[in-house]
């Protein structure tokens, strides 16, 4: 009931009144009618802030934000004697233009009402507050709760927090982040939590930037220096945010599960005697990942280090003595495990040389993202191409190369190479301080004892059908849980694949992973290769599938995008109607034009759309402004160094674009500027000219941080009702500039109301193919010169 409720307002973006009055009063509403029936063991407090402030981060590629004006709904449950320490619990409940937002993030913010409700009428009184932050601008990168965090008297109590997120819709929440540095926190998910589901793998992929998605967890983390644990749904993000992240498509078992796993977890730390004291249990990283979603193993990264190098020597004392055994061939035995170890690396880096470069042919002939709606063709595409290529190699070596040797030896050997890489990498990931080193020692432990408890099956001839049980058997561990990962790697990664931009060739990162997980998953199987009498016929079955997909792939038989209303993956299109104005240095306009700004969020541009809309076919690629920062183009956020085809469909007459409130300069005098009258989202473009140096300014911590490119990004956003902007920059100038010193651009962006979208936008819109998720709103450019 709370998910549909808030979602049936519809789209809640920052600065309209659906996110501002109807949703916050929604809240409210519901709020109060749990404090009205809860217990006596608790009180409840409500708070509504509004805060403005400014900070810098270095997300999609380093920008300045300031807020102001924005809304939070805070909610304070605590012992009716008071309490001194709080852990939070947050989620948002704005949404991104155009979208309902289900998933991101009514139902967590559901689910908190939720737990609210249930924590409230428990009789058992907890030791310490809980809070709950329902935060009002978290789509605005993350500034509802920079506001909260650096600015509300509550936040002072907080000493842990838990953040709801999504990266999809429904399914298993995933915990992808904990800490910094506090293994007590994971110790509490793993007591309480009724169906854990974490990976320590998801946590130093996604901090290490290669996803463009961030949370409030960066903000509590970096701004307020509090440990947390960060939660997102990561099944079929093909719809996050677009207009089918409705509230019907998330399951109720989902919502239940998510409910069950953070009401133990919170209700543990309200009641834990660490959470007053956090502070002093922050002592290193944790090892942690959970088994089939049974159970979670965590530990301190001191001991995974120890066990790491422990695991990493006994391998190499192990393949030293079976190298030393003889003196007399020792230095033979050397070179042949050499030779073996070369020969595997050799057949890696042919095998992802080989399907990189089919994965660029397809690419280039206009068919990426073919397995975008149909992952099976990416497994028969690159799958097959890798197996093949690793089996082809081998079989070449073991024909010509190791000619009428044993073949027993030949497995022996080969299965020490593949334990040796495992060693060496378990001991340089260990090294790197790697968390994820953990599945070394998996890929490193159980080979070893495998081969020592049947070493004598080892040295039998032929792969017998006991050997090859026994030998499973071993193996089974390792195998499932890097089964069990790929398939949550995979289940991530696809769907971010279609709204990565255009400069990032999607069928070579997806065809990257699965070479990675092939030779993962082949590295102890190669040694059958040289112990079965043939591999023709694998080989032979591989490369044909392989052809056959090709040929299908080539042929377009497999469209990438779907329209299918249960099962929906749309390809993310963005169109910005545009009316920008070049002013000189006296403020008198040089150049005006209006325009639809086209962008493709994916690699495949907008190819497949111009069948639909044939004129675009006859667009003018919009050309860089080259004096102008950020190409003199209304970039919302700072991501053009993600996008390569630009597209603009020109109007005629730049009159095509009525706007009722464009933004003004009233004020340029020295280095103070004001601009009134814009809408809730304006995009600030800094550019110095040759010669200055922007040094300070009045914006985050008054250190200006560029951009990728050189120029400075602000973005801009604010509540219903906001003063002026007024900030100040200073620049260091030569004596002589004739030019200025100084470009300054400033965007308006309409995401809602009666100006979001010109008749223009509109009828193209509805040409769009329903394939399509169309995302359009109008927008200002003006930029000055000082």
């Amino acid at each position: 009931e709370y998910l549909d409720n808030i979602t049936a307002i519809g789209p809640r973006t920052v600065g309209s009144p659906e996110n501002e009055v109807l949703a916050v009063n929604y809240l409210l509403e519901q709020i109060r009618g749990i404090a009205r029936e809860g217990t006596n063991a608790h009180k409840i407090s409500v708070d509504i802030q509004r805060p403005t402030g400014s900070f810098s981060i270095d997300f999609l590629g380093g920008f300045t934000s300031y807020y102001a004006n924005i809304t939070n709904v805070v909610v304070k449950l605590e012992p009716r004697n008071g309490a001194e320490h709080a852990v939070l619990s947050n989620c948002h409940f704005d949404s991104v233009p155009n979208t309902p937002g289900a998933s991101d993030d009514a139902v967590s913010c559901a689910v908190m009402l939720e737990i609210l409700n249930t924590l409230s009428k428990s009789s058992e009184s907890l030791q310490h507050a809980v809070i709950f932050l329902f935060n009002g601008a978290e789509e605005n990168i993350l500034q509802a709760s920079h506001g909260f965090i650096t600015q509300h008297e509550w936040a002072k109590s907080i000493r842990a927090f838990i953040n709801l997120e999504a990266a999809g819709v429904g399914g298993k929440e995933l915990v992808f982040q904990t800490g910094p540095e506090n293994p007590w926190l994971v110790q509490a998910y793993v007591v309480a939590a009724k169906h854990p589901f974490a990976s320590v793998v998801a946590q130093e992929i996604f901090q290490s930037g290669i996803i463009p998605a961030d949370t409030d967890f960066r903000i509590y983390r970096d701004f307020g220096n509090v440990p947390g644990i960060d939660l997102a749904f990561i099944e079929n993000g093909y719809i996050y945010h677009t207009e089918y992240d409705t509230s019907d498509r998330i399951l109720t078992d989902s919502i239940q599960r998510a409910g069950d796993n953070i009401l133990a977890v919170l209700k543990y730390l309200a009641t834990s005697e660490k959470l007053a004291k956090s502070f002093e249990y922050r002592h290193g990283s944790v090892v942690f990942f959970d088994i089939l979603g049974l159970f979670v193993l965590a530990y301190p990264a001191r001991i995974g280090i120890i066990m790491n190098y422990i695991t990493a020597v006994i391998a190499f004392i192990y393949l030293s003595k079976k190298v030393l055994q003889s003196k007399n061939r020792a230095i033979h035995n050397v070179k042949k495990l050499l030779t073996a170890f070369g020969l595997t690396l050799t057949s890696w880096v042919c095998t992802l040389v080989a399907v990189l470069i089919v994965a660029a042919f397809v690419s280039v002939i206009g068919r990426a993202l073919s397995w975008y709606t149909h992952f099976y063709v990416s497994v028969f595409l690159y799958g097959s191409a890798a197996a093949a290529k690793l089996i082809l190699v081998h079989m070449l070596a073991k024909k010509f190369f190791y000619k009428n040797m044993n073949e027993q030896y030949l497995g022996d050997i080969f299965f020490d190479a593949s334990l040796m890489i495992w060693s060496i990498a378990l001991a340089v990931m260990t090294q790197m301080g790697l968390c994820s080193a953990f599945i070394c020692t998996l890929w490193v432990a159980f080979p070893l004892l495998t081969k020592l408890m049947i070493h004598k099956e080892f040295s039998q001839k032929g792969a017998t059908m006991k050997f090859i049980v026994m030998y499973l058997l071993g193996m089974f561990v390792p195998y499932l849980y890097i089964l069990y990962l790929s398939w949550t790697v995979f289940e991530m990664f696809t769907p971010v694949m279609g709204r990565s931009g255009s400069e990032i060739p999607p069928d070579m990162v997806l065809a990257g992973f699965i070479v990675f997980f092939t030779m993962i998953l082949s590295s102890y199987f190669v040694n059958f290769i040289y112990l079965v009498k043939s591999t023709k016929t694998t080989l032979v079955t591989l490369t044909t599938v392989f052809v056959v997909t090709l040929i299908l792939v080539c042929s377009g038989i497999f469209f990438p995008y779907s329209s299918d209303a249960a099962n929906p993956k749309p390809k993310r299109v963005f169109l910005q109607h545009t009316s920008r104005r070049f002013h000189d240095l006296d403020g008198n306009v040089v150049k005006s034009d209006s325009g639809i700004w086209i962008n493709g969020f994916d690699y495949n541009g907008i190819s497949h759309i111009t069948p639909h809309v044939p004129e675009i076919n006859e667009t003018i690629r919009t050309p860089c402004e080259e004096q102008a920062p950020f190409c003199g183009l209304p970039w919302i956020l700072p991501v053009h160094f993600m996008f390569r085809l630009v597209h603009r469909s020109h109007s005629r007459k730049p009159a095509a674009l009525s706007i009722s409130h464009t933004p003004r300069i009233l004020r340029a005098k020295a280095t103070c500027v004001s601009v009134s009258a814009g809408p809730s989202h304006m995009s600030l473009y800094v550019r110095p000219h040759k010669g200055s140096a922007l040094s300070r300014w009045s914006l985050g911590d008054g250190t200006p941080v560029p951009s990728v490119g050189g120029d400075y990004f602000v973005f801009y956003s604010r509540g219903l009702q906001a003063a002026p902007w007024h900030f100040w920059v200073e620049l260091m100038a030569p004596e002589k500039h004739s030019d200025g010193i100084v470009s300054l651009g400033i965007a308006a962006h309409y995401f809602f109301g009666e100006d979001q979208k010109s008749p223009q936008l509109y009828a193209l819109l509805e040409r769009f193919p329903n394939w399509t998720f169309s995302s359009g709103w109008s927008c200002t450019y003006d930029l000055f010169v000082f």
